[in-house]
């Protein structure tokens, strides 16, 4: 397991979602971009990130009256187990942060794999 202190890893989810291009950026609604531990018990505890909400592509009307924000998770313990180095984990939270945004942009788990985002 690569040793990464809470605020670097926060510090890569950050970088991570600066690199995401300014117009994908300004197109994001009404979502939040957290960091945990641990998945919650019910998921798979292998999981690196979740993203919770109603994606852009099935809003309706009805979607802005009161509704919560998105949430886009990115879990530490099992990204830092996964990896060999800190390199790497900048690599994968950046990959993760990238599926997890997709998935607010409506894109599901075939089409990134297709797209070599998995």
């Amino acid at each position: 397991m690569v040793e990464m202190t809470r605020e670097d890893f926060e510090e890569a989810v950050a970088d991570a979602l600066d690199a995401v291009p300014p117009e994908l950026a300004r197109a994001m609604e009404n979502v939040v971009v957290l960091v945990e531990d641990v998945p919650p018990p019910d998921a798979p505890q292998d999981l690196l990130g979740l993203y919770e909400g109603v994606p852009l592509t099935e809003r309706d009307s009805w979607w802005a009256a009161g509704a919560l924000p998105d949430r886009i998770t990115i879990f530490r313990l099992p990204t830092l187990a996964m990896c060999e180095d800190a390199d790497e984990v900048v690599d994968e939270v950046r990959t993760t942060v990238v599926h997890e945004i997709a998935h607010h942009f409506g894109i599901d788990d075939e089409r990134l794999h297709e797209l070599g985002w998995d």
